[in-house]
């Protein structure tokens, strides 16, 4: 049996001990990215006080990076950050309320609370929340996304 060269072992020790290299296929388990089917479903995901951070996407090339950037993240934060894509061309009246013209982007929406001011409500059974809504403007990794969430205060673990 021939002994591995310096390099292979090099790389060998790599792809098993370094968390954030990303040239080797990684073995993430099942999807954690939820994909958008409702205003109704989202604000019912927004509801249970976890950040959700949502891809706002059209078809493209980039798209396929960021698909796997997304599920990278989801793996490594799930169950204390939600993650969702919202394909556009499906959606295009949740998109357009962004008022954003370039795709893709992405948004974390985090820390509901019910509105001080209901103001005037058709229905009294409807209750107004505000949330924070936070650009996403760091690096594409799931490095950056750690960054920005302590950067911004975003709890990703559970208190103890």
């Amino acid at each position: 049996m021939e002994e591995q060269s310096f390099f292979d072992r090099m790389f060998t020790h790599l792809r098993s001990s370094c968390k954030y290299y990303t040239g080797y296929p990684k073995d993430l388990g099942p999807s954690r990215v939820i994909h958008f089917a409702s205003e109704r479903e989202f604000v019912q995901l927004l509801h249970q006080g976890r950040p959700v951070v949502v891809a706002f996407t059209i078809r493209g090339n980039y798209t396929k990076h960021l698909d796997k950037v997304l599920e990278e993240a989801a793996a490594e934060f799930y169950p204390n950050v939600k993650f969702m894509r919202v394909e556009c061309p499906k959606y295009p009246g949740f998109c357009i309320t962004r008022q954003k013209k370039e795709y893709p982007f992405i948004e974390i929406f985090h820390s509901p609370e019910q509105a001080v001011s209901q103001g005037r409500v058709a229905d009294p059974n409807i209750t107004r929340y505000s949330v924070k809504v936070l650009p996403f403007n760091y690096d594409l990794s799931a490095y950056g996304f750690r960054e920005f969430f302590k950067r911004h205060g975003v709890r990703t673990s559970d208190p103890k």
